[in-house]
């Protein structure tokens, strides 16, 4: 049996302990419903039509009973805080059937969280002052930064991160071709990290359309140098579609970008990808120049 969790249960927060027996499916799944701010200190889903974010788990009747409880849930009571649901979760790789807690009791739908993300929604709120964040496409350019005006934020740069369990692929479609999103597929990829400001946080949701809803915000943990990092933020393509061969100007900036920092086989990873979805040799050769 499988369980999508979206709140307290999710990695690195306050009640996953109870999930520590169980299989962690994906990390990037999503619901339909639309989530709540309690202001008790964990979120409420209710039925609806938006989507909510969360992680997907492989657990036994055991780990099963144990969420039951603290979700105040009862089979056959009437008064329970959540009600547990089968449901259609979707993830990358697919759609899987999971139990889902939602709520119909009103005094805890205190207010809408637009993201549909608790991690994002608790994150705005501290609004610290300063992130680690992962780039993997031209965010790895400083140039891009430059024209923006904004490269006085991005200077402290902790080198490349290594992210398991994911693939950077040319998902997001505009006119003139892809550009970067992670898919989770379980393959490894890397990026660059960088210790940022809040004020580039807020630049970075601008550039990657989260309010248009281009790209969402996310966390993710990443291994840099050996060393593991929790909880790092980056952006994820809502809308995905086939992959798609970049435009030269962008596909230049990820090669340029990357250099400096991701291991050479990384390197080598992306002019492949490149070749395989549709560019020559020789326009490879051109953006390595």
């Amino acid at each position: 049996m499988y369980v999508f969790v979206y709140g307290t249960l999710r990695r690195h927060e306050s009640n996953h302990t109870l999930l520590k027996e169980a299989s962690l499916v994906r990390e990037q799944a999503w619901a339909d419903g639309v989530l709540y701010e309690t202001n008790r200190g964990f979120p409420a889903l209710k039925e609806g039509n938006g989507k909510v974010y969360g992680e997907l788990y492989k657990i036994n009747p055991d780990i099963l009973a144990r969420v039951d409880e603290l979700e105040d849930f009862l089979e056959g009571r009437e008064d329970n805080l959540y009600i547990r649901k089968l449901k259609q979760v979707t993830t990358d790789t697919g759609v899987q059937e999971a139990f889902v807690y939602y709520s119909e009791n009103e005094a805890l739908l205190q207010e809408e969280i637009p993201s549909g993300d608790w991690k994002v929604h608790q994150y705005l709120k501290s609004n610290p002052e300063r992130t680690l964040y992962f780039a993997y496409g031209s965010c790895m350019d400083d140039d891009r930064f430059i024209k923006a005006g904004v490269d006085q934020h991005f200077k402290k740069c902790l080198g490349a991160g290594v992210l398991k369990g994911y693939t950077m692929k040319y998902l997001f479609q505009v006119h003139d071709g892809g550009r970067g999103d992670i898919m989770e597929d379980g393959g490894t990829m890397e990026g660059v990290v960088y210790d940022i400001p809040k004020e580039a946080v807020e630049y970075l949701f601008t550039r990657e359309g989260v309010t248009p809803g281009w790209y969402r915000a996310a966390f993710i943990d990443v291994v840099i140098g050996g060393k593991p990092y929790k909880d790092v933020l980056t952006f994820i393509v809502k809308g995905k579609y086939d992959e798609t061969c970049p435009p030269d100007h962008y596909a230049r900036e990820i090669l340029r970008g990357s250099r400096p920092h991701v291991s050479r086989s990384y390197h080598e990873k992306l002019q492949k990808q490149l070749l395989d979805i549709g560019m020559t040799k020789d326009q490879v050769q051109n953006l390595l120049s």
